[in-house]
């Protein structure tokens, strides 16, 4: 009986525009795949009953403009793909009452220009990817409560000027990847609260100007990348403090001046890449006190 699928793949169905609302009768549904359906506009209200799904892919739906109120019924949602939903221009408030999501993806959904406070209020998401959303301008406060985020992606994000201070409240942010936000000129200070921080990624970053700091606080921070931030003009003293750090990467970084002498300090600092850094005239003496260091890239590209 249809009633009985668990999983249901309409994946490629390129010509298909509506669902029948009788999608909502597949109770045991756990799996439903409409990637690529690029011609699909809205979804039945009916959605919102299927109790049992797991899993909703709509990536490539590249027609949908909205989700229906009824999306935030879907209890055992764990993963939620939006990816390159091209025309998806806001989420219902409802998305906040997917108590069970853990995985949430809205790369290159390049027409989003909001996204509901309500967010907040996934307690047991861990991953969340906004790559790509390029006509997204600000987060809002409430992405701080998201209390079990480990991976937040804003990669592309290209209108970003600033991040909320309520960053700081993702105790269990291990990776953070800003790369390519091009507008983003600093960081908050409370970016030294993300304790569990292990991946920093600020790559392209060319209006970013100087770090905060508050960086000598991410104590677990062993990757910062720098690659690309052709504005920074220094990096803070304070910097020596990041006790975990293995790798920094501030290649093609053409503003940079000097370093500062407490580089020295980074006790576990394996790879240094200053490839590119045309306006560093000297290297501290202290560099000779990085007893951990394999690899340093001087060199001019």
């Amino acid at each position: 009986m249809l009633n009985a699928f668990q999983k249901l793949y309409l994946t490629g169905c390129s010509s298909l525009q509506e669902l029948p609302t009788s999608i909502g009768q597949l109770n045991a549904l756990q799996e439903f795949s409409l990637t690529n359906c690029s011609r699909l506009q809205e979804l039945p209200t009916s959605i919102g009953q299927l109790n049992a799904l797991q899993s909703l892919s709509l990536t490539g739906c590249s027609d949908l403009q909205e989700l229906p109120t009824s999306i935030g019924l879907l209890n055992a949602l764990k993963n939620f793909d939006l990816s390159t939903c091209s025309s998806l221009q806001k989420l219902p408030t409802s998305i906040g009452q997917l108590n069970a999501l853990q995985n949430f993806h809205l790369s290159k959904c390049s027409s989003l220009q909001k996204l509901p406070s309500s967010i907040g209020q996934l307690s047991a998401l861990q991953n969340l990817d906004l790559s790509g959303c390029s006509s997204l301008q600000e987060l809002p406060s409430s992405i701080g409560q998201l209390s079990a985020l480990q991976n937040l992606d804003l990669s592309g994000f290209s209108s970003l000027q600033e991040l909320p201070s309520s960053i700081g409240q993702l105790s269990a942010l291990q990776n953070l990847d800003l790369s390519g936000c091009l507008s983003l000129q600093e960081l908050p200070s409370s970016i030294g609260q993300l304790n569990a921080l292990q991946n920093l990624d600020l790559s392209t970053c060319s209006s970013l100007q100087e770090l905060p700091t508050s960086i000598n606080q991410l104590n677990a921070l062993q990757n910062l990348d720098l690659n690309g931030c052709l504005s920074l003009q220094e990096l803070p003293s304070s910097i020596g403090q990041l006790s975990a750090l293995q790798n920094l990467d501030l290649n093609g970084c053409l503003s940079l001046q000097e370093l500062p002498s407490s580089i020295g300090q980074l006790s576990a600092l394996q790879n240094l890449d200053l490839s590119g850094c045309s306006s560093l005239q000297k290297l501290p003496t202290s560099i000779g006190q990085l007893n951990a260091l394999q690899n340093l890239h001087l060199w001019e590209q």
